[in-house]
């Protein structure tokens, strides 16, 4: 399954666009990536001190969840994406006013789940829903012109992250009561699995690119192993949620995806902060599904621990790993992080331990660990703001389209 070639450095060709902002997918998706990551935890520790209430139409805490997955992280998929698909298929995807458009889309669903108090019950599910359908066919008709079947596989994840929003919506309308949790879960898998198909694609070459250590390799039956695992983690959590052999599969899933990055080159990166970070936030994939597996045989360890390891570790760290690193190439410039930017990474990284490790250190002062990672990972993506909303903002260096 190939999935990623070329996805900096060369610009596929569009038509001529005269706003930067608007001449290649990732440069408005990750700016709206970045603010909404700024914004959306202090909103959800204002909910938690009982000052804001944001659950009108989702409780506090699927509000939040949800905005984790479908508001940041779709959000993310969307611009990378959009650039990817055309570099893979040499066939621009969406620029200019269309691209503003879907943006604008993806705007409305997060108003509109924020705001449900003042809407239509039945609103803010259209207005959310919207999005990734638009995404998928932008997306396909790309692919489909240039015969690139085997990337479709990205296709039919979206498929699921959008079927797994309609659960939580049809929960939250009353239609399938007790679903908005299976919904939420599949949708953190999703993400994973999205994150673990292109991993083993770019993160070897990356590393090996930049450190020209020429043993860094993947392994590809274990890609493959991997992606199968995590595939049928996918179906077993939709299908039966609950039961240990679902925990245990999430145990090999993890085993497996630890077991593929043995030869990734991590010990390699530690003097290349946008090679380190893409390693650190992968670590968190097994060792959250390694979590997983451990508590539903051990009360010790809550299974929110192995979520957040999931969504602050690994989503979280990776997600901006590739905001970082995506923009530099696509726009003619040195792949080199700025102190802001490696700052970045630190109070990130850092967001992700104290929110799955302080707990099980200092359980007394469990909201109090909450607080202090949702405004280490606020400030994080405050200084990924710093340093590349200039970038984002502005024409390539080299001239080129993009």
């Amino acid at each position: 399954m190939h999935i990623a070639t070329r996805l900096h450095g060369e610009s596929s060709p569009n038509s001529s666009v005269t706003w930067p902002l608007a001449a290649k997918g990732f440069r408005p998706f990750f700016l709206l990536a970045a603010g909404f990551a700024v914004l959306i935890l202090p909103l959800w520790m204002l909910a938690l001190l009982g000052v804001l209430d944001p659950g009108h139409y989702l409780d506090a805490t699927y509000w939040h969840a949800h905005e984790m997955i479908f508001g940041f992280a779709v959000a993310v998929i969307a611009g990378f994406l959009l650039t990817a698909v055309g570099n893979w298929t040499k066939r621009e995807t969406l620029v200019g006013a269309p691209l503003l458009g879907l943006c604008a889309l993806w705007l409305v669903g997060r108003v509109a789940i924020t705001g449900a108090q003042f809407l239509p019950r039945w609103l803010p599910a259209m207005a959310d829903l919207a999005f990734l359908p638009v995404l998928i066919v932008v997306l396909a008709r790309p692919l489909a012109a240039a015969n690139n079947w085997r990337n479709f596989v990205m296709i039919g994840i979206l498929a699921a992250l959008f079927a797994a929003n309609v659960m939580i919506h049809l929960d939250a309308l009353g239609l399938l009561p007790g679903w908005r949790r299976r919904g939420s879960l599949l949708a953190v898998d999703l993400v994973i699995l999205v994150i673990l198909v292109i991993a083993g694609r770019v993160f070897p070459m990356f590393t090996r690119n930049a450190t020209g250590v020429q043993s860094i390799r993947s392994i590809p039956v274990l890609d493959a192993l991997t992606v199968l695992a995590m595939a049928v983690l996918v179906v077993l959590d939709a299908a039966l949620p609950n039961l240990a052999f679902t925990a245990v599969a999430a145990g090999v899933t993890g085993a497996l995806a630890a077991g593929r990055a043995v030869h990734w080159g991590a010990q390699h990166s530690r003097e290349k902060p946008l090679l380190w970070i893409l390693h650190v936030g992968y670590a968190w994939i097994p060792l959250g599904l390694l979590l997983r597996a451990a508590s539903a045989f051990s009360a010790a360890i809550p299974a929110s621990l192995a979520t957040h390891a999931l969504t602050v570790g690994a989503i979280g760290a990776l997600t901006l790993g590739m905001m970082a690193r995506v923009p530099l190439g696509h726009t003619g410039r040195v792949l080199d992080a700025s102190r802001w930017t490696v700052a970045a990474f630190v109070l990130l990284t850092s967001a992700a331990f104290v929110r799955v490790f302080a707990p099980l250190l200092a359980p007394a002062d469990y909201r109090a660990t909450i607080f202090l990672s949702g405004t280490l990972w606020s400030v994080a993506f405050a200084s990924y703001l710093v340093a590349y909303m200039p970038i984002l903002l502005s024409a390539r260096v080299d001239g080129k389209a993009g």
